[in-house]
């Protein structure tokens, strides 16, 4: 009988032991060396980065797309990159929640297509940004497929925003929306200017 007891008694640990096994076991499982963070925003979908995990620092492609406003800058996806006319080649001037809807080209830059490497750079504003002919680069949340230009001509956050042509000159004419065959529900500045 004691020893009916005793694995009575066991019962309890053992089952306690078990349970806080499968809970070691679920943590270990969820925390892989990574750390939660935000929903991507439209700045990282243009994004790429060479070599994940293989330790390579993170890349992305300036090339060029050819549209109704002309030939202008875009990522390697196809996703439209603009300039801020208050920014300086020094200075991103784009802070604050400006950054939610015009976020900064982050990643180390190469050249393709029309694009030059001679007129890549960054400017370093707590993050370093790429720059293309000293034009700190962006892209808008309003751009939801490669080839829109919805930001094209925007008067948000005290200056306007323009596309860039390879030349490294602003493109200022009108929006076009969409420069491509795809669809856009969208237009003009984004609807909060």
């Amino acid at each position: 009988m004691a020893s009916r007891s005793s694995n009575a008694l066991n019962r309890p640990t053992k089952l306690i032991a078990a349970l806080g096994a499968v809970v070691l076991a679920a943590a270990a499982c969820s925390s892989s060396g990574t750390t939660a963070s935000s929903p991507p925003s439209q700045a990282n979908a243009g994004q790429t980065t060479a070599g994940s995990g293989s330790g390579a620092a993170p890349t992305v492609t300036v090339e060029t797309h050819s549209g109704p406003l002309g030939t202008y800058l875009t990522d390697g996806h196809g996703m439209s990159l603009y300039m801020f006319a208050s920014d300086t080649p020094s200075k991103s001037s784009c802070t604050g929640q400006c950054l939610s809807y015009w976020p900064p080209l982050t990643e180390k830059a190469t050249a393709a297509g029309g694009a030059k490497a001679s007129m890549l750079g960054t400017v370093t504003n707590g993050t370093k940004q790429v720059t293309y002919g000293g034009h700190p680069l962006y892209t808008y949340a309003g751009d939801k497929s490669p080839g829109e230009t919805n930001g094209q001509g925007s008067n948000n956050f005290g200056a306007m925003w323009w596309l860039l042509a390879p030349s490294g000159q602003p493109i200022t004419g009108a929006s076009g929306g969409a420069s491509s065959s795809s669809s856009s529900s969208g237009g003009g500045g984004g609807g909060w200017s």
